[in-house]
């Protein structure tokens, strides 16, 4: 009895490492996601470009990185996931020394877009095979764990980020993540290699296995609905985040660092509490939680749109970070217990939808923002308070027993 009390503890220490491992690259990919949006005034000037043109950065990341997630998904279920995620990350790696070296806008912007296609297999792959790793009644903690390092990359790198780039130059904070990435990338090599992981879900990989699998996924009205939120709160907060380095330089007159300080509250909220969102979720379901994370949300952004003082909008961006984290961790926990027969292809088309929001929602804003804040912001916020509204009663058969 010992013996296998010690060995089922050693399996429980490497399922942690492993945990940790992921949660850290998966923090060095969203520190480099969110660090140029804040930049994009400083970026304009030095590349000599209109800030709407070079906020073309963001969707030329978000929107390749949405669709190569398909790909990797069904590879994830096919191979080893763990194999797709080092080949993803060191993707990442060589493509973020390569933006480094960007001599104009069009090969950063091409760089960026290269980058979301070779890094988009690490983050979806990770949450299914922790899926995998955890049951569903114990899956709140790790997934908690997981999108806490996503909202703790998007604080530094909005904050960190654009603080620390007029002392080492943006070409440098490509070069720092790069090396980083590596670091993470030799100890997880070195973690798999001695760790027991679940096979791959299914061999064959056939066009009528494809369309049948997302048949299947989408026919049940629990992932459907699942889907389209993931896609809507994808908009709304990729379309807001992404300009409110803008709105700080127009409505308050900061500078880079002072955005930087302004936005540090995004993102607090699930790298502080992310863990314990996921065991309240696992203790008292997401029927609650869930939509009321979409509605703090859209109250935060409807609240940015009256010029307050900034000291609380300031406490306006924390909130609507806390939005996100009491969303979208959910509803990643609610497709990887539906989707649990082909975990890779379910989340692939999870992040698929998620960040084709990003990319749409941050295009959508832009394109609001010549008929002012006031609109830009309002807007948004009608349409997230409308699918809270209805979120409490699409979500209310999510308890902890789903």
């Amino acid at each position: 009895m010992d013996i296998i009390s010690l060995t089922q503890a050693t399996l429980e220490k490497k399922r942690e490492t492993l945990l940790w491992l992921l949660a850290s690259a998966t923090f060095i990919i969203f520190f480099q996601a969110y660090m140029i949006a804040p930049l994009i005034p400083n970026l304009a000037e030095i590349f000599n470009v209109s800030q709407q043109f070079i906020g073309i950065l963001i969707p030329a990341y978000l929107i390749p990185y949405a669709v190569s997630t398909l790909f990797f998904g069904l590879l994830a279920d096919r191979f080893r996931p763990t194999s797709i995620i080092r080949i993803s990350l060191l993707a990442f790696i060589i493509l973020s020394l390569l933006t480094a070296t960007a001599a104009n806008v069009n090969q950063l912007i091409v760089w960026r877009f290269l980058t979301g296609m070779g890094s988009s297999g690490v983050i979806p792959i990770s949450v299914a095979l922790t899926g995998r790793l955890f049951s569903f009644e114990e899956r709140g903690r790790p997934l908690g764990l997981l999108f806490g390092a996503m909202a703790g990359g998007a604080a530094t790198g909005s904050t960190i980020g654009v603080a620390i780039e007029p002392i080492l130059g943006w070409r440098l904070l490509f070069v720092g993540l790069a090396i980083l990435a590596a670091i993470v990338l030799i100890l997880l090599s070195y973690v798999i290699n001695r760790i027991s992981l679940p096979a791959p879900m299914s061999r064959g990989l056939t066009l009528n296995k494809i369309v049948n699998g997302y048949y299947q996924l989408l026919a049940q009205r629990r992932g459907l609905r699942t889907y389209f939120y993931v896609f809507c709160n994808g908009i709304f907060h990729a379309g807001v985040f992404t300009w409110l380095g803008l709105y700080f330089k127009d409505n308050y007159g900061l500078n880079e660092w002072q955005i930087g300080l302004a936005l540090m509250g995004y993102g607090l909220p699930g790298f502080l509490f992310g863990p314990l969102i996921g065991k309240a979720a696992d203790k008292y379901g997401r029927k609650l939680l869930l939509p009321g994370g979409i509605l703090i949300s859209a109250l935060s952004v409807g609240l940015l749109a009256f010029h307050l003082p900034i000291i609380f909008t300031c406490l306006m961006v924390t909130t609507l970070s806390l939005g996100y984290d009491l969303s979208q961790p959910l509803l990643a926990g609610i497709v990887t217990d539906f989707g649990k027969n082909e975990p890779g292809q379910a989340m692939g088309l999870n992040v698929f939808m998620l960040f084709m929001g990003f990319g749409i929602g941050s295009l959508l804003f832009g394109a609001l923002l010549p008929y002012g804040w006031a609109v830009s912001l309002l807007t948004f916020t009608c349409f997230q308070l409308a699918i809270a509204i209805i979120g409490f009663q699409v979500f209310k058969s999510e308890t902890n027993k789903a």
